[in-house]
């Protein structure tokens, strides 16, 4: 097999990792960033092709005559014409669950600085806060505990049902709201969620139905001092309605991964906002999750071509 794979430093840093396993496969061609151009123009010679986020559109299926096979390096797969390639006999197949830890760990990370204050109470000592005060304890900025606290989780795969066990060993209490009709008291509508939640974490593939999912009515729904938190994709989002619910203080702060275009434009509003943190998608990107990555990548293509398909999507 001839496989291209388009975007190699989107997955490794100083060549951190290495991707030569791929080459057990076939004869590999390795781009860390290909460009549209060179996408077009040499798509039609490869049998596979594997990427991160490069677009493989309709344009580039119907120029790739020999293309019998589309891996991710991602979960996510809404840069892929699914439908495109299903209709040119094309398997996908992604790297479902392998970012499940990384990304759970992100969310407490997330929650766990918003209600401590470590990293402001670090920056006060540092700056000399500490030597100034009059008293041992300087309590400057207000913390709080998360125990007793109300989670919302949107989406229930492999990362909602982690963040649920994490936080439920916080002693936190886990509301739920899925697509899937589900039995059971922690399951409830999306109104009742937002209304019900200190915390909110999306954890949602991004569709038709849950694009802007969380939008300047959803935000006004939100109980008031609410914590957001977005780590699945940034077109769940409206931006301009997360900086208004920040700005007025309706949420008490937010932490994000990701954002509607990547990387970050200097137009997005959201770099001016009050109490928000904001990370460049990295939550799936320790080097141990990077490199279960890869072997799923490659055990994915070694099950095509011994006719036996794993994750796949079509």
């Amino acid at each position: 097999m001839k496989i291209l794979l388009t975007d190699c430093s989107t997955v490794r840093f100083k060549g951190d990792i290495s991707l030569d396993i791929l080459k057990n496969f076939g004869d590999v061609t390795e781009y860390e960033l290909i460009s549209r151009e060179e996408l077009l123009d040499i798509i039609p010679d490869y049998d596979a092709v594997i990427c991160n986020k490069t677009v493989i559109d309709k344009l580039v299926i119907e120029r790739a005559k020999k293309l019998k096979y589309i891996g991710l390096f991602a979960t996510g797969y809404n840069n892929i014409d699914i439908s495109t390639a299903a209709e040119k006999g094309i398997t996908v197949c992604n790297a479902g669950s392998y970012s499940t830890n990384a990304v759970a760990q992100q969310v407490f990370a997330y929650i766990l600085s918003h209600y401590t204050k470590v990293s402001v109470y670090d920056n006060f000592v540092k700056k000399g806060g500490w030597k100034q005060s009059a008293v041992f304890s300087p309590i400057v900025f207000p913390t709080d505990e998360i125990y007793g606290k109300t989670i919302g989780i949107v989406g229930y795969g492999s990362i909602g049902k982690a963040v649920e066990k994490a936080a439920e060993a916080f002693g936190i209490r886990v509301l739920v709201y899925t697509r899937t009709k589900r039995p059971g008291k922690k399951f409830v509508s999306f109104d009742e969620l937002l209304s019900g939640s200190d915390i909110i974490t999306m954890h949602c593939p991004l569709n038709k139905e849950s694009e802007k999912l969380m939008n300047k009515e959803s935000f006004a729904k939100c109980k008031d001092g609410a914590f957001f938190i977005n780590t699945s994709r940034g077109g769940v989002v409206d931006e301009k309605a997360l900086f208004d619910a920040l700005e007025t203080e309706k949420l008490s702060g937010a932490a994000i991964d990701v954002l509607e275009t990547e990387p970050m434009l200097e137009s997005c509003v959201l770099i001016k906002a009050k109490n928000i943190t904001i990370t460049p998608h990295t939550a799936w990107a320790p080097l141990t999750t990077r490199e279960r990555l890869i072997g799923i990548v490659a055990d994915n293509l070694k099950g095509f071509i011994e006719g036996n398909v794993q994750n796949k999507i079509v």
